[in-house]
């Protein structure tokens, strides 16, 4: 058994030396310190605490917060011949305790679990029995509540030191702020805690926002200029499969993986596109974290992020090889508009929580002093129509009730209907024609989507009974029908959201306990929507300069390659003149606008226009009635 970490280093992974700070995180691991490694994006986390755990005798526990990553490490390490087991969903209590029990009697070096199953009491009693030699906290940023991953379920995490006393702890994140990272070693309880941070700077990814009415133009030239791997990231599912169809139609082999795929979906998906078959992946944000693709060449936001923590993490996904990459972020004067619609709007303040609490406890028909314990099945859509309530800003207050102990929301809540019309609007007219007492649905669902007969596209049922005056039933049973005789697919799952009741109802003064968190909270979510487009908005001060300063790095030196940094920076004449030859050699050839142009040349869009400029300043070139430029 190799116990030297440089042996283990070269004999499962290759390498004869460590890059950056990996060996200084290794070396307090082995001396049983408790280590707070703060590494980019790329720089090589999980083997800081993967090569100690291999190295002492016992089992490393891990904490992860996403069966996506924690599968992918899994895998990774039985690939190397290490043995480790994964506790993710979907699995049985009788599977559960045989999994347990080979961490206890087979030698295995890795327990990955998420933090949710530090709740259940099995887990718990069977990680007390185990030799457990480290615990690693994966993606610790959200532990804290002032992290912009906030997740509840981390706080748990520091029963580890009861369920094993006499592991240390390592956690590990990518994007932690001063205050952030104060949080995490105060909530893991850490012990004369080493910090070891690298710098962020990522020197070999260019740093660019690009102002473009027509997004989609740009996207598909920037995806068709790119010689390897890229990452586009969107918003909603329903996005990332309209651009990847976009995409594919104009020659550019993607694809598309977001929440709503099956796991042999997202395995194929990924599988593809680590393999190179797929050369651009269209993806909410949630892809790439801890996939470990090293020729990613190009990043791009198609939207702007809700914080620069996350932006931050999504573009240091490129150039992880070390090769000069690019991290994009496309926009227009309408997206500021859209991140205040879609983040700002929808932040609960205290005045909303206590009238949400309120309008809780009368649903419930809860009176004052009681409802102690008590659990309800929460039908959430009739909740929000009742009372008239907007449906994002509620959840998002129920998720406040939720982290503040007032109620506990059911980890199972979900409500979605997605229907996709596969029959031709030939056939459909005739089936309506036929169908008469159907119609009126059929017809509100059609007027109220789009994209129904090209994507499967989710719908809300509710909306739908309200504008056409029939109870919600009799729409799923319509929808039903539909399915049945072959008119749409049609996926269902209603799951009503159970509550239960934490606290004895005393309406003003439940909320009061924590209403300056609610206010400090929701500051913090203003305050990093406001950062990230001060960022976008800021073309005077070096991208790079912007970023680092964020994370509380002090940088004078220009990076030279975002588009601050080269916007004033005017090609030699020799560049120029070449641009010039190959656009009078392709207009030689054919007449073209100025998009054909600037796709077919492979330079800055900038630059070309300007020379067409010139071209047309000087008379060799002239316009035709087709807006298209032509040779004199």
């Amino acid at each position: 058994m190799h116990t030297d970490p440089k042996d283990i280093l070269l004999h499962y992974w290759g390498f004869s030396a460590f890059k950056s700070s990996q060996e200084k995180v290794i070396d307090a691991v082995m001396n049983n310190d408790d280590v707070l490694a703060l590494l980019p994006t790329g720089g090589g986390k999980s083997i800081c605490y993967q090569i100690p755990a291999i190295a002492k005798e016992g089992i490393c526990v891990v904490v992860s917060p996403l069966v996506a990553l924690i599968q992918n490490q899994v895998d990774g390490l039985k690939q190397k011949g290490i043995k480790a087991i994964a506790l993710t969903g979907g699995i049985s209590h009788d599977e559960i305790i045989d999994l347990l029990d080979n961490c206890l009697y087979g030698k295995y070096k890795f327990l990955y679990l998420s933090p949710e199953r530090l709740e259940q009491d099995i887990v718990k009693d069977k990680i007390r029995q185990m030799n457990v030699n480290l615990i690693a906290i994966d993606e610790a940023h959200c532990i804290s509540q002032w992290g912009n991953d906030f997740r509840p379920a981390y706080l748990n995490c520091h029963i580890l030191r009861e369920l094993a006393p006499e592991a240390s702890f390592i956690a590990l994140t990518a994007t932690a702020t001063a205050k952030v990272a104060k949080d995490i070693v105060e909530n893991l309880k850490f012990i004369a805690p080493v910090v070891i941070k690298n710098s962020f700077s990522r020197e070999n990814i260019s740093f660019n926002v690009i102002w473009e009415e027509d997004k989609r133009y740009k996207l598909k030239l920037l995806c068709s200029r790119a010689e390897k791997s890229s990452i586009v990231y969107v918003r909603s599912r329903r996005l990332a499969e309209e651009i990847s169809t976009y995409l594919n139609q104009h020659n550019n082999k993607a694809s598309f993986f977001h929440g709503g795929m099956t796991k042999k979906e997202k395995e194929k998906t990924l599988h593809n596109w680590l393999e190179n078959k797929t050369k651009v992946m269209v993806a909410t944000n949630a892809f790439g974290m801890g996939i470990d693709k090293s020729d990613v060449e190009m990043v791009i936001h198609y939207q702007i992020p809700d914080s620069i923590e996350d932006y931050y993490q999504e573009a240091g996904r490129a150039g992880r090889n070390g090769q000069p990459s690019k991290a994009i972020l496309i926009t227009n004067t309408d997206d500021e508009r859209l991140v205040q619609k879609q983040f700002l709007s929808v932040l609960p303040d205290v005045s909303f929580i206590k009238l949400l609490y309120q309008k809780l406890s009368n649903y419930f028909q809860i009176a004052y002093g009681e409802g102690h314990n008590e659990t309800f099945q929460f039908r959430f859509n009739d909740f929000c129509n009742t009372y008239k309530l907007n449906s994002i800003l509620t959840y998002n207050g129920l998720r406040l009730l939720d982290q503040n102990s007032v109620l506990a929301l059911s980890e199972t809540f979900s409500k979605k209907t997605t229907i996709q019309f596969i029959a031709s609007k030939n056939v459909l007219f005739e089936y309506l024609e036929s169908n008469k007492t159907n119609a009126p649905i059929i017809q509100t669902i059609l007027r109220t989507y789009g994209g129904l007969f090209e994507y499967a596209t989710k719908i809300n049922t509710l909306l739908i009974s309200k504008k056409t005056g029939v109870e919600e039933v009799v729409v799923f049973k319509v929808l039903e029908q539909l399915k049945k005789d072959e008119v749409i697919e049609y996926q269902s799952q209603q799951g009503d959201l159970e509550i239960t009741f934490l606290v004895p109802r005393e309406d003003e003064r439940t909320i009061n306990r924590f209403s300056d968190k609610i206010v400090s909270q929701r500051q913090l979510k203003i305050d990093n929507v406001n950062s990230m487009l001060n960022y976008v908005k800021d073309n005077n001060e070096c991208r790079s300069i912007q970023l680092l300063r964020y994370f509380g790095e002090k940088r004078t030196k220009r990076c030279g390659i975002c588009d601050v940094c080269t916007k004033d920076k005017k090609p030699n004449k020799e560049l120029l003149n070449t641009i010039e030859k190959e656009i009078v050699a392709a207009l030689g050839k054919k007449h073209s606008s100025s998009r054909e142009l600037i796709s077919s040349l492979n330079y800055d869009e900038g630059i070309i226009l300007t020379i067409i400029q010139n071209l047309l300043e000087n008379e060799l070139i002239s316009i035709n009635t087709k807006n298209e430029y032509q040779l004199r």
